[in-house]
């Protein structure tokens, strides 16, 4: 097992887009170590995901994983995908607030999120992939994708007056967006 660092906001390389990965490198050890790197420390961490460059990896590579994670018991479950290249398409206009977390950044805050969207990959074998990812499992994969691109939740914040702390949150706000979230969730699916 291997748990890296974890890069907290303020560090210049989550900032730096990440390259694409070759199709001839996913099998490589290098791709491969990667992967198992970003597994073990987003367990480690209790994440929903992680992306290459919230370790210092500047390579197109997240894993997300959702079970009886105690930061969110509110995301559906995702079972551990990897995500090499990942593109987003949005579907359609429907947006959903989501008060959103980060390994990288000791705030959470209210994020717009698209609904529905389209996501092509490749996983950790190279296989292709096209699918179609709705409500909360759909946040995710925003949210792990602009890591790639730079881009930190905090920059999508619309009303800074939703970030709080992990404590603050669990204290003030939780109970709220929970109950909502959950009505979203059984309104939509994952």
């Amino acid at each position: 097992m291997t748990v890296r660092e974890i890069l907290n906001i303020g560090n210049p390389e989550l900032r730096v887009p990440a390259a694409e990965v070759s199709a001839g490198e996913i099998s490589g050890d290098r791709v491969q170590s990667l992967i198992a790197d970003l597994v073990d420390t987003m367990r480690d961490a209790n994440g929903a995901g992680i992306a290459a460059s919230q370790i210092g990896v500047r390579l197109q590579v997240v894993v997300m994983e959702v079970g009886s994670n105690p930061r969110y018991p509110y995301k559906p479950p995702i079972p551990l995908t990897v995500a090499i290249n990942p593109s987003i398409e949005f579907l359609d206009d429907e947006m959903v607030m989501i008060n959103e977390g980060c390994l990288s950044v000791p705030l959470r805050g209210e994020v717009p999120r698209h609904v529905s969207i389209r996501v092509r990959y490749f996983d950790q074998h190279g296989a292709q992939h096209d699918e179609i990812k709705r409500g909360l499992t759909a946040g995710t994969w925003q949210h792990e994708v602009d890591h790639l691109n730079g881009i930190l939740f905090i920059d999508r914040v619309e009303d800074p007056t939703t970030l709080a702390t992990w404590d603050d949150f669990a204290t003030h706000h939780r109970d709220a967006f929970i109950e909502r979230i959950t009505k979203f969730v059984e309104r939509v699916g994952s």
